[in-house]
């Protein structure tokens, strides 16, 4: 790689990493010639399908727009930006796994759906009313009634293991050998304040 300072053609690597979550490569170099350090990062080249929308048009595969779609979902919903990240990135990737040189808008929506829909759902109800196009009330507690009974149909939770009763300090001290020597009883037959009655 040339260097960007005095264009000359001879530069080594000094140290290598992974970076961006695995994605990327963090190489800093070094100019043979004026000696000046400079870093440059290395990322595969993946081609995504081209999109065809409703009216049959197509447009390359924005994931800027598609973020910016689930964000106005998720907006003011307490849903963390990492989980949307990672949501993100699953649906780029099924999208590249399905090894089509093109897809519908349509099947890209069905995919941020289902996203939305585990990750909150009152944003799932948002994306559907305009990705669906609702006309009335009728169309929302339509849509809000699939969710219930997709949530019904689910399988239950496990059942949280039955908390233990804390044993009392009587019962504990039955079970545990004393650390320190034993003391005599009081004069009224109460253990001393080391020990129990002998």
């Amino acid at each position: 790689m040339h260097c960007p300072f005095c264009g000359h053609e001879e530069t080594k690597v000094n140290d290598s990493r992974l970076a961006g979550e695995g994605r990327q490569i963090r190489r800093r170099r070094e100019c043979l010639k004026c000696g000046e350090r400079f870093t440059t990062f290395e990322t595969a080249e993946l081609l995504m399908p081209m999109v065809v929308k409703g009216d049959s048009a197509r447009e390359a595969f924005d994931e800027a727009k598609l973020r910016a779609g689930m964000e106005k979902a998720l907006e003011k919903r307490p849903v963390a930006r990492g989980e949307l990240d990672e949501a993100v990135s699953r649906i780029v990737h099924a999208v590249r796994s399905l090894g089509d040189r093109e897809v519908s808008s349509r099947a890209i929506g069905e995919l941020v759906m289902e996203e939305l829909r585990h990750l909150d759902e009152v944003a799932y109800v948002r994306f559907a009313s305009v990705y669906r196009q609702f006309q009335d009330v009728e169309a929302f507690h339509d849509e809000i009634e699939r969710l219930r009974q997709a949530r019904s149909a689910a399988p239950a939770p496990a059942a949280p293991r039955p908390a233990h009763k804390r044993r009392s300090a009587r019962a504990v001290d039955r079970d545990q050998l004393p650390l320190l020597p034993l003391e005599p009883a009081n004069d009224d037959g109460e253990p001393g304040p080391g020990g129990k009655p002998q």
